[in-house]
This record gives structure tokens, sequence and C-alpha cells, in this order.
């Protein structure tokens, strides 16, 4: 299983699996299909969405480790 990090682009979060968009969703984060979402790390999106980024790394990471 590959483990997501803050560092991560948003795109490749959801090249590792598209199940994580209701988890984005869910948080706030709905730029997921715009065009900043390729080059944004998830970092840089939860600074700009005042989003904690912490906690939306392990639900991710708890996600995939469920599967």
């Amino acid at each position: 299983m590959e483990k997501v990090t803050k560092d991560m682009r948003i795109a490749q979060i959801l090249q590792i699996d598209a199940g994580v968009v209701p988890i984005f969703l869910g948080a706030g984060l709905h730029c997921i299909g715009c065009p900043g979402a390729q080059m944004e790390s998830l970092m840089d999106a939860g600074k700009v969405h005042g989003i904690n980024v912490d906690e939306l790394v392990d639900n991710i990471n708890n996600y995939l480790a469920a599967k």
C-alpha cells in the first residue's frame, strides 16, 4: 500500500485511488477537478482552504489501509 503524504500533489493522490474523493469533499476540499490540483500539494491546498492537513492525510491513509 502506498502512503499519502502532505507533500504529494492532489492529482497524485487521486491516481493512487479515486475513491478518496469523498474524503476530500468531506474535508471541504472541493477543488479536486480544478487545474490547480494538478500542481498543488495537499499541504498548499490545506493552507488555502483552512484544512487540517495532518487529519486529512490520516483519513486518506486509513481509507487506503482498510482496502
